[in-house]
């Protein structure tokens, strides 16, 4: 400013030397009034951007790696960054990994302003080879960034495949495995009893539904005349799990993608190698449908025929401007495999945590089974028409999603824009976690956040428990226009899963052991032991699928 005016008093006293015409003279003013506004302009917005762009409070980042030292040698990462913002006493907290703000959320008002009040900016997903591999490149809607391609992915996902319509259609299908997982469990316990690996038995159940619904088969090979999974259907499941274990898991090369060529950590020969094995069982049978359905395409008469599983409603649908095939082949292996990996965990980790936490507690059990007689009897199975009416057991699945989450965090957001949330600026591309972990053992939200209490979850007027939370007092499918669209499915899988367990069978914790370990594991969220329990049949035999 005042170089403007020295160089002003300069001009002047050189145009009343020069004699220059007045008009030269207010030329030159209104040049120097622009100049001037631009000036204060841009001193106004400098002053302005300290505030506009305060980041989160985090651990200072060294240059070019940011806090990646931080992350690689405080593992896992999830425990570090819970520990680091409790010592920090934040909500909110922006950690610089390579050149990217990830952002950690961990209470319920931030996380609806991020999912809800400012969706529309949160609504893609980072870039990242955990999730490339898995996603063929990012043909699939729940890990794939905006854009059109998940614009298309999410449309056909929500309209023909996850639809009420669809769902019913489906109904047989899970009815079918409901009644397997009794089948199986009774011949490992026949008469006397037996102890189970709950895991086990709760994972296979999910793969086998997911299996059934979207290739119409329970096994790859010959199965086990018990019901039981067979070696393929073991090695198949194995691999999902090997996955989702992977997937956004803090990879260095994520940050620092010049690495990747390097892969230091591993991941992702090991994603590769997962990635190989399904393909091994998932493809020769989509490619054989793929050519059966469209060779008889061009038939005519065999149009007719009826879909029976999710892999042949995705073959047929069409491009209504051309009316060619609307998926390619690519598209169709990987939004399969999209739900294979959506259906299997979240079901069988809640079911497996609540089981142990009812063994601990046989209250809590005794009053589920009591609920379980009287609205089912002891006449006949559970059917999914039982459920609406089974609260108890519901919000034990809940209290469970609740205390024990499948993974510390959701599946990060990504702003499309620049934002402001909480009083702090996120910058576009900003990775956004909300922690799974902190809202649901949240002290202000739930009362002895870390006891097992499912009757918390009973609502006032006597209406249906649901196992969401538009709250985001606990985190269970995630919501907003990135939430699960799988809903209703997740939520019926977890819910039966529960109840044919506990329905079925007289659940102990075995002899030698005087009660259940709940531990959670150093690594991730499942328990630390994979839970044993000792189950006995509670109805009569004639009930038990042969």
């Amino acid at each position: 400013m005042v170089c403007i005016s020295h160089l002003t008093y300069h001009y002047t006293h050189f145009m009343e030397l020069t004699n220059v015409s007045s008009t030269f003279s207010w030329v030159f003013y209104i040049a120097l009034s622009v100049v001037l506004t631009l000036v204060i302009h841009k001193l106004k917005q400098l002053l302005g951007f300290r505030k506009k762009h305060t980041l989160p409070p985090g651990p200072k980042p060294l240059p070019i790696i940011g806090c990646l030292h931080l992350m690689v040698f405080n593992k896992p990462a999830f425990r570090w960054i819970h520990k680091m913002m409790d010592k920090m006493n934040t909500k909110i907290a922006c950690i610089r990994l390579g050149k990217v703000h990830v952002i950690t959320v961990t209470c319920p008002e931030v996380g609806q302003e991020l999912l809800v009040r400012q969706d529309n900016i949160f609504c893609s997903r980072p870039v990242h080879m955990s999730t490339q591999i898995p996603t063929y490149g990012y043909l699939t809607v729940a890990l794939t960034p905006h854009g059109d391609q998940w614009k298309k992915m999410k449309r056909v996902v929500t309209s023909e495949v996850l639809s009420t319509q669809k769902h019913s259609w489906l109904h047989d299908k899970r009815m079918a495995e409901a009644d397997n997982l009794t089948r199986y469990v009774y011949n490992l316990c026949n008469n006397d009893g037996c102890i189970v690996k709950v895991r086990t038995v709760a994972q296979h159940y999910c793969g086998n539904v997911i299996r059934k619904l979207m290739l119409n088969k329970r096994y790859f090979g010959k199965g086990r005349v018990d019901g039981g999974p067979g070696p393929e259907e073991i090695e198949h499941v194995d691999s999902l799990f090997k996955i989702l274990g992977y997937i956004n898991a803090f990879s260095i090369s994520d940050y620092l993608p010049w690495l990747r060529l390097f892969d230091l950590d591993g991941h992702e020969e090991i994603l590769r190698n997962a990635l190989e094995c399904i393909k091994k069982y998932n493809d020769p049978v989509i490619d054989e449908r793929i050519d059966m359905w469209r060779r008889n395409g061009k038939k005519e008469e065999k149009m007719t025929e009826e879909a029976q599983d999710i892999l042949d409603v995705l073959i047929r649908l069409t491009d209504p401007s051309t009316g060619a095939p609307l998926l390619t082949s690519s598209e169709i292996k990987a939004q399969i495999l999209d739900l294979m990996l959506a259906a299997v965990d979240n079901p069988s980790h809640a079911t497996e945590w609540a089981l142990a936490e009812m063994l601990n507690d046989p209250k809590i059990l005794e009053r589920a089974v009591e609920e379980l007689d009287q609205v089912v009897g002891r006449d006949r199975l559970v059917q999914e028409s039982d459920l609406p009416k089974l609260n108890y057991v519901k919000a034990c699945a809940r209290e469970a999603f609740r205390l024990h989450p499948v993974s510390a965090f959701n599946v990060p957001h990504v702003p499309t824009a620049d934002a402001n949330v909480a009083g702090y600026f996120i910058p576009k591309g900003s990775h956004v976690l909300i922690s799974r972990i902190s809202l649901g053992r949240n002290p202000k939200i739930w009362k002895e956040p870390l006891k097992f209490k499912p009757e918390r979850h009973f609502n006032p007027d006597g209406s249906q428990v649901n196992l969401v939370d538009p709250k985001l007092g606990l985190l269970s499918f995630s919501t907003g226009r990135r939430g699960c669209p799988g809903v209703v499915l997740g939520s019926t899988m977890t819910t039966m899963l529960l109840a044919t367990l506990l329905h079925g069978f007289t659940w102990t914790t075995p002899p030698s052991m005087m009660s259940s370990n709940l531990v959670e594991s150093e690594d991730d969220l499942s328990l630390s032991k994979t839970l044993h329990g000792f189950a006995k049949p509670r109805l009569p035999k004639n009930l038990y699928p042969n």
